[in-house]
């Protein structure tokens, strides 16, 4: 027959081990004590965890009453749903139903664990204490029963010893006494109770030999093995009751697992359009669209609903055609585009949804509804293109045919510039007005649609200061006024010589004491030299200011000079906005608000040849403002030499006597005559620096190249005198 394995016992292998297995048995007795606490503690666990989710639901089902009618029909439904809820509504009181049941399963398994898990433990922890006790108490009596054998032991053999001591006491007597028979027969006797002790003792050695071969290889053995049986006893009944806990949390997670089982089925009976279909149901109503608009007469003004077609009304509508038709193309190719990738999209979010592609569904969702932004902007823009150009067309018809456009691009006018079509001055440095790029005409943002469609194309510098010329010319006969006195205005007196010499109301009396004395007049503010806002709106002719012939047709800059004829060729006049101090050879110091004679215009040097009095020289352009028309001497009829000397008043009228006057500082002055020639870039789009190091731009603002993109996408440009850095994509070089 095959061996039986056989497994090792305490008795068999550790022999004399009973205390440390005592201990080692003790403490897995004492263990049981944090057995049973844990599961108490759990116990504790499971029965606040079931109250939080009985609080929990109780207190979302006071939500959801208090929410359910408004989350199933709405706030203000046409029909009220009476005790009706939604199925969402209907699944979430099957959720929080769920979540009560499984409280009541958690609560239920906190009180078996402590029924039929932490008590028993406890009550088998004392048992077993009271065994391993009893076991402490035999090894005792068996450890004192060994003990007093071999003091038992111990006496016999002192008992031994003395018989021996006694023996050779007697012996010695015997060689010493008188009577020696006696101490002879004394000596016998004496040898024959040694013996007799001797024997005694053998006897007990062997008996105490054996006592102690019982208690190591019987007794001990017997108490080790029943202390190891204590200890399996105590592991089978652990094993008992861990089968019992496992068995208890299994049914609780089974029944919980019903109930959450159950509630997924219902989840899939929640289709997402019952809750609309209700909702519809609730609030169906009539619907009535709000009426068009209709033309509405101005209070003030009765007119009709008929669109202006007269020659003025065709240039605008014309040019607002050919704006609405030029950007319909594009616009209605960028909203198909637009509505292909949001239908490409959509077709993501499905695919999504069928599990077919793996990506985040609420992202897909707002990059749809970003798209579809985009495609609700671009396409307002398509559909008031359509309507304007729908409009415009049925009622002048086609206008843009044979028209010959602008080329219009925005532009920053960084110097004095008239718009050719009003004939007003486009002010400041962040005024902007449209520049074509064919021609060279001017206007301001307002005037852009009124300027007429007639461009003569591509022209050179001659010809667009020919055209500039004209231009000028046909707006600032806008500005003129009436030849004759308006009905309306009194008759003014008649203006003499003198009395326009001693008067500020001649624009030239100042000019003449700077042109006679060399002194610069009482400076303007800025406030002067920025035209202020009209309150109202601009009449359609100004009514210019009656001015007395200029100075300079009357008198002499110095004796011996002779005047220009009345008949010679009008020459460009402009004005100092800035004082000059001459700094190099060739440069002409000119004091603020002094009129000079421009010879030569700026040649893209960034400087320009005047003539101030007698003297001639050059200044920087930038401190130059440039008469649109230039100013031409009246012919009075006779010569210089027959006039009379001219007269000054030195009233406080004509006179400056505000003190000391204030000099405006400059802007930066561009490099001197002779020079390399400048290149300037334009700005294509506004651009906000992010650095001390880099300069700011407007769309169309104008720069004076310093240092090309070297690489690493940054050019060097200059402006106001400081040269700083702009991103190379944003400007390029201009072509005029």
């Amino acid at each position: 027959m095959a061996e039986v394995d056989v497994a090792p016992t305490f008795g068999a292998e550790l022999k004399d081990g009973f205390k440390p297995a005592n201990a080692w048995v003790a403490n897995g007795i004492a263990w049981l004590d944090d057995i049973q606490s844990f599961y108490r503690e759990r116990s504790v666990i499971e029965k606040e965890h079931s109250a939080k989710l009985n609080a929990l639901a109780k207190k979302y089902f006071e939500k959801k009453s208090k929410k359910s009618a408004s989350l199933s029909v709405g706030d203000t439904p046409a029909m009220t749903p009476g005790s009706l809820e939604n199925a969402s509504l209907t699944i979430w009181t099957t959720h929080l139903t769920t979540l009560e049941s499984i409280a009541e399963e958690h609560e239920k398994f906190g009180n078996e664990l402590i029924q039929k898990v932490a008590d028993p433990l406890k009550y088998f922890a004392g048992r077993f204490e009271e065994l391993r006790k009893r076991h402490v108490e035999y090894a005792a009596k068996l450890e004192a029963e060994r003990d007093s054998s071999y003091a038992d032991l111990r006496k016999t053999k002192t008992k031994y010893d003395a018989a021996c001591q006694e023996v050779e006491s007697k012996r010695k007597k015997t060689e010493s006494s008188f009577d020696k028979a006696k101490a002879q027969s004394q000596y016998q006797q004496q040898l024959h109770d040694m013996n007799n002790v001797k024997n005694t003792y053998l006897i007990a050695i062997n008996v105490t030999n054996k006592q102690k071969e019982k208690y190591y290889h019987e007794y001990v053995p017997e108490l080790l093995d029943s202390l190891q049986d204590l200890s399996e006893f105590r592991t089978m009944k652990l094993n008992s009751l861990w089968s019992t806990a496992a068995s208890l949390e299994t049914t609780m997670l089974q029944q919980s697992n019903s109930l959450v089982e159950h509630l997924a089925q219902e989840i899939t009976r929640n289709q997402p359009h019952l809750d609309s279909m209700m909702y519809i149901r609730h609030n169906m109503g009539a619907f009535q669209e709000p009426p068009d608009k209709v033309f509405e007469p101005s209070p003030v003004w009765h007119d009709d609903d008929l669109m202006v077609t007269d020659e003025i009304a065709k240039v605008f509508l014309r040019n607002v055609l050919n704006k609405s038709k030029g950007q319909l193309g594009e616009l209605r190719r960028e909203v198909d585009k637009k509505r292909r990738e949001i239908e490409g999209v959509k077709r993501v979010k499905q695919r999504i949804r069928e599990g077919t592609e793996n990506k985040d569904e609420v992202i897909v969702v707002s990059q749809i509804f970003s798209m579809q932004e985009e495609l609700h902007q671009v396409d307002r823009k398509r559909l008031t293109a359509e309507v304007e150009t729908s409009t415009i067309t049925s009622a002048v018809g086609d206008v843009t045919l044979g028209a010959k456009n602008h080329n219009f691009k925005s532009q920053t006018f960084k110097i004095p510039t008239n718009c050719d079509l009003c004939g007003e001055r486009i002010w400041g440095l962040s005024a902007k007005g449209f520049d074509c790029r064919d021609c060279g005409y001017t206007c301001h943002s307002k005037c852009e649609m009124k300027v007429p469609a007639e461009c003569p194309g591509e022209l050179s510098k001659e010809e667009r200061k020919k055209y500039k010329a004209e231009r000028q010319a046909a707006a600032g006969a806008l500005l003129k006024p009436p030849s004759g006195t308006p009905d309306h205005v009194a008759e003014l007196p008649a203006l003499s010589r003198s009395n326009t010499m001693n008067s500020l109301s001649s624009g030239y009396a100042a000019s003449a004491n700077r042109s006679i004395s060399g002194s610069v007049a009482s400076p303007r503010t800025p406030a002067e030299d920025t035209p202020p806002e009209p309150s109202g709106p601009r009449p359609a002719v100004k009514k210019s200011r009656l001015v007395a012939p200029p100075p300079t047709a009357y008198i002499s800059e110095l004796p011996g000079s002779s005047v220009p004829p009345a008949n010679k060729a009008a020459e460009k006049k402009g004005k100092m906005l800035y004082s000059f101090e001459a700094n190099g050879e060739g440069e002409l110091t000119v004091p603020e608000g002094r009129e000079v004679t421009i010879l030569e215009p700026d040649d893209g040097s960034g400087w320009v040849k005047v003539r101030a009095g007698y003297k001639e020289g050059i200044v920087p352009a930038s401190y130059l403002e440039i008469f649109p028309e230039p100013i031409v001497p009246q012919d009075t009829g006779s010569s210089l030499r027959s006039r009379p000397a001219s007269t000054y008043s030195n009233s406080g009228s004509s006179v400056n006597t505000a003190g000391p006057p204030v000099k405006k500082k400059g802007p930066a002055v561009a490099p001197r005559r002779g020079a390399k020639k400048l290149k300037y870039v334009v700005a294509l789009y506004d651009y906000t620096a992010q650095s001390d190091v880099e300069h700011s731009m407007t769309e169309g603002e104008r720069f004076v190249l310093i240092k090309e993109d070297p690489g690493d996408g940054w050019a060097e440009v200059e402006k106001g005198g400081v040269t700083k850095s702009v991103p190379a994509s944003y400007v390029q070089v201009a072509t005029d």
